[in-house]
């Protein structure tokens, strides 16, 4: 059976979706589940990009001990040198450069002649070699490419020393029957192709990304470059975790395996979820809410009698407990401490005493507690960040007689600074008081709240998104009381500029 090599860029072409930035402890978070997950390349940046891509990668290769480590480049030797630069520190290092190949991409983004073309593969990939033994070179939008001048292409980058070649579907335009061909005839038609590495890159911008991943693997090709939860730029990436079940579900078809573990999948889901913001819809194949329930008697019927029945794999393959256990406010440390090891958190000893109060406060305000309102707890503790500023008290006024206002008392280096606003509503008039203390100039583009559990006393989860500097920041909240975890949320966006800065 093929071995099928996971090349994750969550971390890269994940993060250039729309409110999917992260900061740098925020992107070492992610790295690390990565690596527990088993992915065999993490893309953890485009080291060019800015200082502070430089940075996130560099960190990220210094940090994972098991996976590759990529970053993205251009064929050109500044960008080059600095992916290198990046990643040298890395156990494993790699170079990722890409040139297009279709002819639209030549004529008006490169305004290149083929053969100039040509001529640059081949030196900046043997430039690329000349640093870092392992080198993956990137046909860009090769699915539009002509298929004679992109196997030209892909040659020229073996000779000059790729080990690793990619096939992207840039724009999302190929369907299934078309990648399937399009690998077919470069296996056939390209001298050593079958000494390196054949990947895919393809995008969902027709829905197809995961379907056409799939179909060039039936061709031939083994690596599949993927995003958690398929985000990424415009409509997003094939889905890490649609491809591996694919493999793991349907070997029969694919003949095909690969190292990830996949009890590690809807902790990563959940955690890039939780970093992000951005819920995870239900309707989600995997890893949504109702991946596995079964509403219909028809159903509910067959699956009491025997889950193959309309369950083609099993929530526990996937990472999600079987039995939710419930905890209440007269549970000890040590069933809580193990409730979370079982759930797959390795929280540091150093961790646990805060998780642990922070579930007593929990507790108090909750009849019981379920493995859902462990996750989110845990999952919000990893969102914090050194609070420059915490919450003392709130008090807020407001109904449909009265103008909403807001007294809200925050604490900074041991001084207790209080300030009253008033607003549109009560949760506007809040962070109106908060702006009042921290004068960040911060601007507030986005807010959601969803429940995270079931029930009257269901926690509430906030997601705000701030703008200050021309940079995104998210910042997350949790409380049985939406107001408080809205203020929270807030805090929590703050205290990350104020921590930056």
């Amino acid at each position: 059976m093929r071995k099928i090599q996971i090349f994750d860029t969550t971390l890269r072409d994940g993060e250039q979706s729309p409110g999917c930035s992260m900061n740098l402890t925020e992107k070492l978070e992610m790295a690390r589940q990565l690596d527990a997950l088993g992915v065999s390349v993490i893309e953890a940046g485009f080291a060019i990009a800015s200082p502070d891509d430089f940075k996130a990668v560099q960190a990220i290769a210094r940090t994972v001990k098991n996976c590759r480590v990529a970053s993205l480049s251009r064929a050109l030797k500044g960008d080059i040198d600095r992916a290198w630069e990046a990643v040298q520190d890395a156990v494993h290092p790699v170079i990722h450069t890409f040139l297009a190949t279709s002819d639209i991409h030549m004529k008006y983004k490169l305004k290149k002649e083929p053969e100039e073309v040509i001529a640059q593969i081949d030196e900046m990939v043997r430039y690329a070699k000349s640093l870092c033994p392992d080198v993956e070179f990137s046909a860009e939008d090769a699915s539009r490419s002509d298929r004679a001048f992109l196997a030209r292409a892909i040659s020229t980058a073996i000779r000059a020393g790729a080990n690793v070649v990619n096939i992207p579907d840039t724009v999302g335009y190929a369907t299934p029957e078309e990648m399937y061909g399009l690998i077919d005839y470069l296996k056939k038609n390209v001298p050593g192709i079958d000494d390196v590495v054949i990947s895919v890159h393809c995008h969902n911008d027709l829905g197809l990304a995961t379907a056409n991943t799939l179909a060039a693997i039936r061709a031939g090709a083994t690596q599949a470059e993927c995003t958690v939860s398929g985000i990424g730029e415009r409509a997003g990436n094939a889905s890490l975790e649609e491809i591996v079940m694919n493999l793991k579900t349907r070997r029969d078809v694919y003949d095909a395996d690969c190292d990830v573990n996949t009890k590690q999948i809807y902790r990563s889901c959940k955690l890039l979820s939780s970093i992000t913001g951005v819920p995870i819809a239900p309707n989600k194949a995997i890893v949504g809410e109702n991946a596995f329930a079964h509403e219909s008697g028809i159903h509910q019927h067959g699956v009491l009698a025997n889950k193959a029945t309309y369950e083609i794999m099993s929530p526990e393959s996937i990472g999600i407990p079987e039995k939710a256990m419930v905890l209440g406010k007269h549970s000890g440390k040590h069933a809580f401490v193990d409730r979370i090891r079982s759930l797959g958190h390795d929280i540091p000893d150093s961790e646990v005493e805060t998780a642990f109060e922070r579930f007593k406060e929990l507790a108090d305000k909750k009849k019981t507690i379920t493995d859902r309102d462990i996750e989110a707890l845990i999952s919000s503790q990893k969102a914090l960040v050194v609070p420059v500023y915490s919450l003392k008290s709130f008090v807020i006024n407001t109904g449909t007689q009265i103008s909403a206002t807001a007294t809200v008392k925050l604490e900074r280096d041991g001084e207790s600074i209080e300030k009253v606003a008033g607003g549109a509503g009560p949760i506007d008039a809040a962070f109106h008081a908060i702006d009042k203390i921290t004068k960040t100039g911060a601007t507030l583009d986005n807010y959601t709240i969803q429940s995270v559990t079931d029930g009257e006393d269901a926690l509430g989860e906030v997601v705000v998104r701030l703008s200050h500097d021309g940079r995104q920041i998210t910042g997350r909240g949790l409380s049985t009381d939406i107001l408080e975890a809205s203020i929270k949320a807030y805090i929590n966006g703050v205290n990350k500029i104020a921590t930056a800065e």
